[in-house]
């Protein structure tokens, strides 16, 4: 979501509490590292510091531990309808002034709503910490949920859902590729929610989940940039502090169901192009595998992924696109941050004709020569140096130094795996590239889903879209 009008600078006052925050059973600082330092409040709230004074800037974050991924059917969507609700307004702020302030005051701020987590940030000067402070810590608990505006939110997102993914063939096609490729995971519903539920979702169900989830006890307040750690940690306690913990439900245990040989589905739907995605199920990192070879294989996966698509080296690019140009684009992606099991994801966009099977058939040859035939060091090593790189360039940026620690600690994962990512991606043997994907890249963990293309009627509604080779598999 996005409010940010222009007033006039407002100032905010301070809440001053007296010594009764800081009385002698408060809790030590936890562990910290080069880079992060750590701190837990007497009310479970956990507080991340990363301090890089290269600019007076800083990025405040706050991170629910609440996604769609813990939705259940009949109510999808709504952790991502409750981001928008929480900037209607609380006793202290009205509807919009959250953002209003964030903006005289100089600085941005959004939200966003993943698969496992619901976040909102501010990037804004320095000195303007406790008033991000704050802020978030009486719309934690003091949010006020007023029919009309709910209603009208719930539009909002309806109309956000038509023009990302009902709107959008390659969207569209992509939602129903998740539903069929998982059985039983919950990544299988989409993050903006099933229009059928958006239709019956009430604000009650919001105010139901907004007590559930929204507690200090399942929250993480990363705060990145130009900052002191030990003052971050006082405004934490002071604004923070007070806030009662609550009794998070604990989930139970959920293992995507054994695949039974290869899923197949076509979405027809009037677009201009066809486009092709085959997904592998693969798994995730967890902190019980971590420093172990089962480990070394996700390294494998991710190195993968950038042998067949890391540029215009990459082998897609060099031989489907350029060489045989049968492809008009084609993509690799693969991921080890989440909660559940994942997807080894192989997406193309075939030339003028060229038969979606033909470009199938061309997207397993790749993926066996690999099988067959070990990738070279050059092609390792071009790899690597762009993880390298990547990993120089995120030095520049406190919001992804925020966002980083943030979404690992909040899908369970101690946030010094970040400092090795570069170390184990570097130690990944072409052995283990090739071992990977004869283990996981196979037809047993395999979905394939054609979108195939019916004629548009008019070339000028609007309301059809061309599509692209990107699915959206998120909303924010």
């Amino acid at each position: 979501m996005n409010m940010k009008s222009i007033i006039g600078l407002l100032a905010v006052s301070t809440i001053v509490l007296g010594w009764v925050l800081y009385h002698s059973d408060d809790p030590v600082p936890e562990h910290s590292d080069e880079a992060v330092q750590s701190y837990r409040l007497s009310n479970g709230m956990k507080i991340l510091v990363v301090e890089n004074h290269r600019a007076p800037v800083m990025v405040s974050q706050v991170w629910y531990r609440v996604g769609a991924s813990y939705e259940h059917d009949g109510i999808t969507g709504v952790s991502h309808v409750l981001e928008h609700m929480m900037f209607k307004g609380t006793e202290k702020y009205e509807a919009g002034e959250f953002s209003e302030i964030i903006a005289a005051n100089g600085g941005e701020e959004n939200a966003f709503t993943g698969q496992d987590y619901t976040a909102y940030f501010q990037k804004i000067a320095n000195d303007r910490l406790e008033l991000c402070i704050e802020m978030e810590a009486d719309r934690m608990r003091n949010i006020i949920f007023d029919e009309k505006e709910f209603i009208k939110e719930l539009e909002v997102v309806k109309e956000e859902r038509r023009l990302r993914t009902d709107d959008k063939p390659s969207s569209l096609t992509y939602e129903r590729f998740n539903a069929v490729a998982f059985t039983n995971s919950p990544y299988r519903r989409p993050i903006i929610g099933w229009m059928e539920d958006l239709d019956t979702l009430t604000v009650e169900d919001a105010r139901q989940w907004y007590k559930t989830w929204y507690a200090p006890n399942n929250a993480t307040l990363v705060v990145a940039g130009d900052v002191q750690a030990d003052e971050v940690f006082r405004l934490a306690k002071q604004y923070f502090g007070p806030l009662p913990a609550s009794k998070i439900p604990k989930l139970k245990p959920r293992h995507e169901a054994r695949q039974y040989g290869t899923q197949r589905l076509t979405v027809e739907l009037p677009a201009k192009i066809p486009y092709l995605l085959m997904g592998y199920k693969a798994p995730i990192l967890t902190a019980d595998i971590i420093d172990t070879e089962q480990e070394k294989e996700l390294y494998a996966l991710e190195v993968l992924a950038g042998v067949l698509d890391g540029g215009s080296s990459a082998r897609f690019s060099e031989n489907l696109v350029r060489g045989q140009e049968i492809a008009n684009s084609a993509s690799a992606s693969y991921g080890m941050s989440a909660r559940h099991d994942t997807l080894f994801v192989l997406s193309a966009v075939p030339n003028d004709g060229v038969a979606i099977e033909v470009l199938e058939f061309a997207l397993r040859e790749e993926i066996d020569r690999i099988k067959n035939q070990l990738p070279d060091d050059k092609e390792l090593d071009r790899v690597k140096a762009q993880v390298v790189a990547a990993q120089v360039y995120k030095q520049d940026s406190v919001f992804y130094q925020a966002m980083e620690v943030g979404m690992l600690d909040s899908i369970g994962l101690p946030w010094h795996i970040k400092d090795d990512y570069v170390e184990k991606v570097l130690a990944v043997t072409a052995e283990q590239v090739q071992q990977a994907a004869k283990k996981y890249l196979v037809d047993e963990h395999l979905t394939v889903a054609v979108l195939e293309p019916l004629p548009i009627e008019s070339s000028t509604n609007k309301e059809i879209q061309t599509a692209t080779t990107a699915g959206e598999n998120d909303a924010q």
